[in-house]
Formats: structure tokens, sequence, C-alpha cells
């Protein structure tokens, strides 16, 4: 028998149009992205253009009403091809960015260029006498080395490779022998598998070049008590060592002056240099904060003026239409269909990140006036979305990734978003002004006795701030301030 049952279907289904999904993909990526994207598009999508590289402007045509709609209405009777050729051409999703003219300079991203360290490294190991089995084997190492220059990878996984990619035969005592050649390579300490050896190779080294007694210190320190040197136990070095005080600094001074990283030094200038592109611009002229638009380098978009002629061409001829033609003007009303979605995507796009980044500037007023970040007040995403009408998701979409310039530096966005504590006196502040409270109490300590979690808790209690010793150490730590302990300085 059968069974029965009530299967309850939604007889509303909420879909999104795909103009409205293009919307919320273009809302996420910043303006240095955008500016990619479009040329994309430009690139996917004949039917669009960019203004600045078309030959000659375009001029809407006046005799539209010359012209009959002869598309075949049993095949289609849903568009009219007039709206195709009467069209608005100005790129109005520039806004505020229009006032540039095309006289301005634009200033293009620099890169940098140069060799790696590891080509650098081959290069002095064509200088050495090898025989050409260790030539091999100091390749392989040398391609082992990550981007700081230290070696991960150990001996027997390195004879693995030599066996299997080289078909040669070695042993880890043999890659060992050939990684302390390496190891004398410029810059001091590369091919080091630890800190502790990093560091190490820089000293001794040093000590050879120019030979101190604080580097002897230096030295004994790592290799005999480098644990209590990272936990900052001095007493306990000093105490160990039989050292002075005096001397304790004079070494921690000679062991502050290396470099941790030795491959960057020479990969900095190979690798891109990371921009940042502010999205929005806040300036503060006369008193009045004013907020434009990044978007100086981006093309200006309009339709092709080749597709709204093959549409006016086809109106125009009289004769009956073959398939061919029906086909290929189904295929120009689609593509000229994506056009102007997106250009309308790009000019929603705007509008709305300039009407919530308005509403941001004007919620956060005292601050961008002042740069003073004890004006910051609480807010978060629904403060905003009831605001300018909008959806939290599109608020959230908005403050992704992108930056705004302001008289006092360049900010991430979402970095003014704050939850809200209340003091003793009942008023209402931003986290991100305990923070800035915090942070200015540990600049200020002293460096010998460093304040612990339970101290600075009780400083924010007088000062009005009830909070809890877990918070402050909450907050410490998206500030990226290391514990009482590590900050510890002779």
């Amino acid at each position: 028998m059968g069974k029965q049952g009530l299967i309850q279907k939604l007889s509303l289904q909420q879909k999104l149009s795909p103009q409205q999904i293009l919307l919320m993909k273009l809302l996420q990526i910043p303006t240095m992205a955008l500016e990619q994207r479009i040329k994309q598009e430009i690139e996917e999508n004949p039917a669009l253009e960019d203004l600045a590289e078309s030959e000659e402007e375009f001029k809407d045509p006046d005799t539209e009403d010359d012209f009959e709609n002869e598309f075949d209405n049993e095949a289609s009777d849903e568009f009219d091809l007039h709206d195709y050729i009467d069209d608005d051409e100005i790129p109005a999703y520039k806004l505020q960015a229009n006032n540039y003219s095309p006289d301005d300079d634009r200033k293009e991203i620099p890169f940098a260029s140069g060799n790696s360290f590891q080509e650098h490294l081959i290069s002095q190991l064509g200088l050495r006498n090898l025989e050409e089995k260790q030539n091999v084997i100091a390749l392989i190492i040398i391609g082992n080395l990550d981007d700081s220059g230290y070696l991960q990878r150990e001996p027997n996984a390195m004879v693995d490779d030599l066996a299997f990619t080289q078909n040669l035969t070695t042993t880890p005592d043999e890659i060992l022998k050939v990684l302390k050649i390496v190891q004398e390579f410029d810059p001091a300490g590369i091919g080091a598998r630890n800190l502790k050896e990093c560091l190490l190779l820089q000293l001794r080294r040093k000590q050879i070049e120019e030979p101190r007694p604080e580097i002897n210190i230096a030295i004994l320190v790592l290799e005999r008590y480098f644990n209590e040197f990272i936990k900052k136990h001095y007493d306990k070095i000093m105490k160990k060592a039989r050292i002075s005080e005096d001397e304790l600094k004079s070494a921690i001074a000679e062991i502050l002056r290396l470099n941790p990283k030795p491959g960057n030094s020479i990969s900095e200038t190979s690798k891109t240099n990371q921009y940042i592109s502010a999205d929005f611009v806040i300036t503060n002229p006369d008193g009045k904060l004013e907020l434009s638009l990044n978007s100086k380098n981006m093309p200006e978009l309009r339709l092709s003026r080749n597709y709204v002629e093959m549409i006016e061409s086809y109106i125009g001829d009289k004769s009956k239409k073959s398939t061919q033609q029906k086909d290929a003007i189904l295929f120009v009303k689609r593509k000229i269909d994506s056009a102007k979605w997106f250009i309308d995507a790009i000019r929603q796009r705007q509008n709305t990140l300039y009407v919530t980044m308005h509403a941001i500037m004007e919620y956060q007023k005292e601050y961008f006036l002042t740069g003073d970040e004890t004006k910051l007040r609480p807010m978060i995403l629904k403060d905003i979305a009831e605001i300018v009408n909008l959806d939290i998701s599109t608020i959230s979409r908005v403050a992704n990734s992108k930056y705004v310039q302001s008289p006092f530096g360049t900010f991430l966005l979402k970095s003014f978003f704050s939850e809200s504590m209340q003091t003793d006196s009942g008023e209402e502040v931003s986290t991100r002004e305990i923070k800035k409270i915090l942070q200015d109490c540990i600049v200020a300590e002293e460096k010998g006795k460093p304040l612990t979690d339970e101290q600075l808790t009780k400083i924010l209690k007088k000062k009005g701030y009830n909070i809890a010793r877990r918070t402050v150490a909450k907050y410490r730590e998206q500030l990226n301030i290391p514990v009482a302990r590590l900050r510890k300085e002779l």
C-alpha cells in the first residue's frame, strides 16, 4: 500500500537574476581588480568598447523614425530594435571622477625586477672549483632553499631526490659537507636549517672579520642558552654564563643587528612590490569633508558603434530576411544586452559604493576631521545598512577589501567597524578606542618592567573601561603585541 503524506513546496522562490549576481561580484572587488575585470569584459564582449580607445565619438542617430522594425515578428515580439540604437552613451558610472581631463597625469604602478637570491647563489657557485658531483648537490641544496634562505628539506630526502632525478648515489654526510660550502656564500646565514644556526653563521663570520668580545659572548649565549634567550630569561643567562648585565646588553645588541631572514635581503628586489590603491578619497579642504571615488584610470564604456550599425542596417533593409540574418541579429542583440547590463552594473556599483562610504564618513565625521582614534564611534554593518536602506550583505561586500584614503592615512574600510562597550558612566565607546588606549599604555610602559595583562586591566578600569583580563589579552593579541615577558628589555 502506497504511503500518503504531504509534500510542502514553496510557491515563491527567490532567485537572483544574472544582473544581480554580476552586481554582487563587482561590489566585492577593489578598484585595481575592477579595472582588470572591465578590460576582460571588453575583450570577451565585442559589443562593449572603451571610449578612450575608439577612433571616433559615437553620436546617437536622430533619424531612427525613418527605420521600420521588420525583424520577424513571428520569431520574436519581445524587444524593439530601436531600443538598441537609442541609448544613453554617457558613462555616468564615473560619478565624481569625471572631473579628470584626458591631459591629467595617470600614474602607472611600477614593478621591481632583479635576480632571485637562488640565481645570486648559483653565480657564486660558479666561482668555486668543485667536483661535478658536489656541484650537482649544491644546485639541489640551493633549489630547496625557501624565500627566507632556509633549508627546510632533510638530507635523507635530498639523497632520494638526487637518486630519482639525477641518477646520482650519495649520502647524507656528503649533502652536509656541500651544505657547509653553500653556507659560506653571501649573504651570511644562507642555507641555515633553523634560526639558531642562521644567527650563529652570521656571528662566526663577523668574529673572523672583526673579532670583538661582545661577539664571543653573543655566540656563547646562542650556543648554550638559546631557549632562555628567546624567552628573555636574562637573569638565568647572566647567572649561568657568569656575565654582567652590561656584557649581556652588548651581546644582545650584536644579535639584534643580524638578519633573521637573509634570503629576503636579495630577493626583495625580485618580488613585485604590493601597492595599496585607495577606493575612496576623503579630503578636508576648508573644514568640510569631501568624498570622491578613485576611478581615475577606469575605462569609459559604451556600446560598440559597429554593432549598433548592424542593427541600423537590419532595420533599414526592406528585403526579406534570411535565417542567417535573423541568427546574426539575435547574436548582436545578446551581446548588446550583455554590454548594457555590464555598464548598468558598473553604474550601480559606483553609486552603491559612494552612498555607503558617504554614510560611513558622516557616521565617523569626528574621526575624519581630527584623526583622533578615540573619536571613533561604535559602528556595525547594520548601522550603515539602515542609513542607506541596503541589505547588510551589500554593506559587507562594499567594506570587504576596500581602502579609504584620508588626511591621516590610508585604511582598510572594514577596520572602522567595531563593537560597542559601555563605560562606567554609561557612555558607549568603540572597542577600537579601547585598543588605542591599550596600545598607548604599552608604548609608555617601562621596558625593564613591562605591564602584565592584569596591570593593564587595572589601568583601563581606572580610566572607566570595565573589561575583563581575558578581554585585554584578546585585544593585545589582535594588536600583535606579545605578552609582558617577551616585551622585556634590559
